[in-house]
């Protein structure tokens, strides 16, 4: 991976750029009642990513909301939890999208509330996708982020993308494939590859991976999205080892050790948080994923998307 310090000057504050959505979650209380939070897979990673980086770099978040209370109080949410807002737009009109957590045991499955969600409108301003990619040195999107913009505006963030990554600057990309976002499995999965393509860090889940794609085994998946241009591939496979992917080969990295999981919530988005940040500070793959282990672990033995921040 392209080290994403070079060039930067001694105490010069580096960058990482979430793009995606941030929802109103709600998940089960005692007593039967439904406890209100704010999460989202970009927002998960992001607020995992201040959590694991040294104070020389920041986290913003690159999406967009009303100007209702609940769109405020989400984004002072978010600033207390280190993540910088600037990006964020305020639409009139617009609110952010809501999804209700189901738990079967610890695995669990969501209802969504977001057709008029703000968010799908983060990539329709120029100049505002512009400065956020002038700002960063490092940047992180999913699948989510894709399937949720019109078409014209995703091609238009695939252009900052890919025009990042020929910069050096390391991108990654978890492709977190929801059929149910798109309208077809062709444009999924067209649009999935495309963002393989810009990334130089690809982060899939074998099991989407298999329905979707129809791979086999992890190793068909990493080898298919080195086929299609990241530069390094890890193919999670929830707590069976994950498997590390370069030109120079490939290889399974273990997690440490079994955990008694209550809620699955957030695991791959905490993974791919502590992976990036370990790559970032100079980490091998296989050290890396070591890190999304260890912090997956932590955060599938606690209910809801985030853990507090410490």
């Amino acid at each position: 991976m392209t080290d994403a310090t070079s060039g930067a000057g001694a105490g010069k504050t580096r960058r990482v750029v979430s793009i995606g959505e941030c929802m109103v979650e709600l998940s089960a209380a005692p007593g039967g009642l439904l406890r209100m939070g704010f999460a989202g897979d970009t927002f998960n990673t992001a607020w995992y990513l201040r959590r694991e980086l040294p104070g020389d770099w920041a986290v913003s978040y690159v999406s967009a909301l009303g100007q209702d209370q609940t769109s405020t109080d989400m984004l002072d949410f978010m600033a207390k939890g280190g993540v910088d807002t600037r990006f964020v737009r305020r639409l009139p009109g617009q609110m952010p999208g809501l999804y209700l957590i189901h738990l079967d045991g610890a695995e669990r499955s969501f209802s969504y509330w977001r057709d008029t969600s703000a968010a799908k409108s983060l990539a329709a301003d120029e100049a505002h996708l512009g400065a956020a990619f002038a700002a960063g040195d490092a940047f992180y999107f999913s699948g989510i982020t894709l399937a949720i913009l019109p078409a014209d505006d995703r091609a238009r963030l695939l252009r900052h993308l890919a025009a990042a990554k020929q910069a050096g600057k390391p991108v990654a990309f978890d492709p977190n494939i929801r059929p149910r976002l798109w309208p077809d499995r062709q444009e999924m999965c067209a649009a999935i590859e495309a963002g393989a393509a810009v990334s130089s860090i690809c982060l899939p889940s074998h099991p989407d991976e298999r329905d979707a794609f129809g791979d086999a085994t992890p190793q068909a998946s990493a080898e298919r999205y080195l086929a299609l241009g990241a530069d390094e591939v890890v193919v999670k496979d929830g707590p069976a080892p994950a498997l590390v992917a370069t030109a120079e080969g490939i290889h399974a990295v273990a997690a440490p050790k079994a955990v008694n999981a209550v809620d699955t919530t957030g695991a791959g988005d905490s993974f791919g948080a502590a992976y990036l940040a370990a790559r970032l500070g100079g980490a091998t793959p296989a050290d890396a994923v070591r890190r999304g282990h260890a912090l997956a672990g932590t955060v599938v033995c606690h209910h809801g998307a985030l853990l507090p921040r410490t």
